[in-house]
């Protein structure tokens, strides 16, 4: 649905951008074609009057072959979030080989611009900081392979992490700059597992699509997802019954009981404090098992399918999670109390890791990591999808710090588990997804471009795709809320001691998978 047309303005060059709605598909000849000076200028002018940069990516002119008007080799593609009105405004500008960066007038590009030279050899002119980001340029250096920043001085030392660590998770190398104890900068190198998820998905029949985007960042498996067939829905004109709304929101929040849990009993464990720690290890997997209920999957994988949901949920199976759920919530709220009835508990969380506003703000952070500096990004309020339930009550907090990201996570819990058990109470009669028998989604429409944000536990997951004048996949474009994050757990290290560095880290917990894609 397409909420307002561009408007050329051959007088000055200037375009205004063109809006739609979270969920929606528009006409590839109805994005305005922008100089690059006026894109630029619509960027800046954007973000200044609290517009977000939701997506930025660039896609060959001979993948499209709709007229246009410029020449260029390339179209750079913005897509910005506006939560004051809801919308998603979209335009391009076509460049050749490079362009003036933008990110010193906008920090949040910085990454972005760094990703479209790595990956289209598009160079901005003028970046501050042009390393590798995913290390996916086949004739550029190894993972790793890069100079890093130092801080001279006989008394400066350096630390250096990863990029292996001693657990089962991926890699990540972070390295320190230190004065005594003190951290003066941390620098975080990624892309050691970069998979080429976006080419991949391009190359994708529509059918075979949910399934790989399942594992683009499993412990985000249902906001992905959910991501990946709102867009699919929408360049196919398919329907989503009101009951297959329910039971996707229900999967997406019973994602986030999880992973808060699980992170706040993380935090307690790294300040040493074992009663909410162990609680909460073992509460994450009870949030686990409810997902495993709805459809035998512990990360919701095969549950949601373009049309709704493969797996429904009977009067029975509602009543029993409703049970389960007021059960598993009282304990973690036992759980969690502990931390704030604790003074040493609270002495080691609070003013540490801190973000002021305006950083936050400059960086593009989403998620809790914003909300918790006094912000309010938070798509299931701002840009909901149509036919869905009321959202859960925002939950924020001010300080910025391990303290307040802390807060924010146990005020979620409570307010998703809210949630939950008004959803299962109140499930919509019918089907749950349309075309149910169905395996293969219906052709998709050509020279279109769809974007959906879906509010993921860590933040905005933001999917856009565009179609070609067949009706093949274009371009598809991911970008996990890790991708804003990391380099706001950079500057919260900024001053703190090295030791508080785990902290800081499971406070934000991001995805070096959602990163790397």
């Amino acid at each position: 649905m397409r909420a307002s047309s561009s408007e050329r303005r051959p007088d000055d060059g200037a375009f205004e951008a063109l809006s739609l709605r979270n969920g929606a598909a528009v006409s590839l000849g109805d994005v305005p074609d922008m100089n690059f000076d006026s894109f630029a200028r619509w960027i800046a002018g954007s973000v200044r009057t609290g517009c977000r940069i939701a997506a930025f990516f660039a896609v060959a002119r001979g993948r499209l072959e709709h007229r246009v008007e410029n020449n260029g080799t390339h179209f750079l593609y913005a897509v910005l979030a506006d939560d004051a009105t809801g919308l998603l405004t979209v335009a391009r500008a076509p460049v050749s080989g490079k362009y003036p960066s933008m990110a010193r007038a906008v920090p949040a590009l910085h990454l972005f611009e760094r990703v479209i030279y790595e990956k289209n050899g598009i160079l901005p002119e003028g970046h501050p900081w042009l390393k590798p980001a995913r290390f996916e340029n086949p004739s550029g250096p190894a993972a790793g392979d890069m100079d890093f920043y130092r801080v001279d001085g006989d008394e400066v030392h350096e630390v250096s992490v990863g990029p292996i660590h001693a657990g089962v998770i991926e890699c990540g190398h972070f390295r320190f700059q230190c004065l005594g104890e003190e951290v003066l900068h941390l620098e975080i190198s990624l892309g050691y597992h970069h998979r080429g998820v976006e080419k991949l998905l391009a190359g994708l029949s529509p059918a075979r699509i949910p399934s790989l985007v399942e594992v683009t960042a499993g412990d985000s498996t249902a906001a992905h997802t959910w991501a990946c067939c709102a867009l699919l829905e929408s360049l196919t004109d398919t329907p989503v019954p009101p009951r297959g709304h329910y039971i996707r929101a229900l999967a997406l929040e019973l994602e986030r009981l999880a992973c808060h849990t699980g992170d706040v009993g993380a935090i307690a464990g790294d300040v040493g404090f074992l009663p909410t720690s162990a609680f909460c290890g073992r509460l994450r997997g009870d949030w686990l098992n409810m997902s495993a209920m709805l459809c035998g999957s512990r990360f919701s994988r095969g549950l949601l399918r373009p049309g709704g949901t493969n797996f429904d949920v009977n009067t029975i199976l509602a009543r029993e999670m409703a049970k389960k759920m007021e059960t598993i919530l009282r304990d973690v709220r036992g759980a969690t109390h502990l931390i704030w009835d604790s003074p040493s508990v609270m002495a080691r969380l609070t003013g540490i890791g801190a973000l002021t506003k305006a950083d936050a703000v400059a960086l593009g952070l989403v998620g809790p990591a914003s909300r918790a500096c006094g912000l309010s990004p938070d798509a299931r309020r701002s840009h909901p999808l149509p036919g869905l339930p009321a959202p859960p009550a925002l939950c924020t907090a001010d300080t910025g710090d391990v303290n307040a990201r802390t807060k924010v996570r146990c005020d979620e819990i409570a307010a998703s588990a809210s949630f939950c058990l008004d959803a299962l109470r109140d499930l919509p009669e019918g089907e749950y997804r349309f075309r149910p028998d169905a395996d293969e989604t219906l052709p998709l429409a050509p020279e279109r471009l769809a974007a959906v944000l879906i509010e993921g536990w860590r933040g905005e997951v933001c999917h856009v795709a565009l179609t070609d004048k067949g009706g093949g996949l274009a371009a598809y474009a991911v970008v996990d809320p890790s991708f804003h994050n990391w380099a706001g757990l950079a500057l919260a290290m900024r001053g703190q001691q090295i030791s508080d560095f785990p902290l800081c880290n499971k406070s934000f917990n991001l995805s070096y998978c959602g990163h790397d894609l």
